[in-house]
């Protein structure tokens, strides 16, 4: 039976984890939209890679049933790499919390019931989500433990609390760590492991719309100020990546590794604290 590689979101991040994690296992790659999965998939074929590509919308329950469906039917499910998502000048407070909240604890409890032994699981969060003000022992709780359906339902994201894009995006991001970090007490069950990475600025598409768009500035402040004195490249991340699910990341689970060239840092105890 082949193993089967999961990567949710066909960009340059989850490509870069996928080229590291997928020697002699069969790729499915799924994007929502079929032309970024069928670009992705080109230049996988081309460097050695078997690959499959699907749809899907991360926010929609059937649809990301309907994926674990064709991976499990590929083989057995030895890795998820969940890369899809929406940046707040991307997309409106309730479509952001739909997509990269709701839909990643969607994605976390589906594959987390067919994820086979020994198999790991990676999501991709955001430095954002570290300079959210903390919240209180409750909201992490729920934002980690409440049952998906009833996510959006919490008090804490009704519109009238989460009434701009940003503040969407930094609350989804916590709660993609705090989800994965209960749910690797379930993988666990399975003996699989899950752990989210937290990227800085790094050059993909995505980040070049933030970098063109109205928060630009900021952006650009944060990668002139950061102790690295740059933004990070999807390889780096990829690298990363590879030890969480390979062999030498065995003993992770539960966790979220911030790479950020040091904007976190910065922004609490450096220059970017003088905003």
């Amino acid at each position: 039976m082949s193993e089967v590689i999961v990567v949710i979101g066909a960009g340059q991040i989850g490509q870069a984890i996928a080229r590291r994690a997928s020697s002699g296992k069969h790729v499915l790659l799924a994007d929502l939209h079929q032309r970024n999965a069928d670009a992705a998939a080109e230049v996988l074929s081309n460097a050695g890679f078997q690959v499959s590509v699907a749809t899907v919308d991360v926010s929609a329950r059937e649809l990301v049933h309907a994926l674990v469906r064709t991976a499990t039917a590929l083989g057995e499910v030895t890795g998820v790499i969940h890369a899809a998502g929406v940046s707040p000048s991307q997309a409106a407070p309730a479509t952001i919390l739909a997509v990269d909240l709701y839909g990643t604890a969607l994605v976390l409890e589906e594959f987390g019931n067919v994820i086979a032994r020994g198999g790991s699981g990676i999501v991709i969060a955001s430095q954002s989500g570290h300079r959210l003000a903390a919240l209180t022992a409750e909201q992490d709780a729920a934002l980690a433990t409440t049952p998906t359906e009833e996510l959006l339902d919490l008090p804490m994201l009704a519109p009238d609390q989460v009434t701009d894009s940003l503040t969407a995006y930094q609350l989804a991001k916590r709660a993609n760590t705090l989800r994965v970090r209960a749910e690797a007490v379930r993988w666990g069950r399975r003996r699989a492991r899950v752990n989210t990475i937290s990227p800085g600025i790094i050059f993909t598409p995505l980040a070049k719309d933030e970098l063109t768009g109205p928060r630009g500035e900021g952006y650009r402040r944060m990668i002139e100020l950061c102790p690295v004195g740059r933004g990070g490249t999807p390889d780096e991340v990829g690298a990363l990546g590879a030890l969480l699910m390979g062999p030498d990341g065995t003993f992770i689970t539960g966790s979220d590794l911030l790479m950020d060239g040091g904007v976190t840092a910065s922004w609490f105890y450096g220059e970017l604290a003088r905003r």
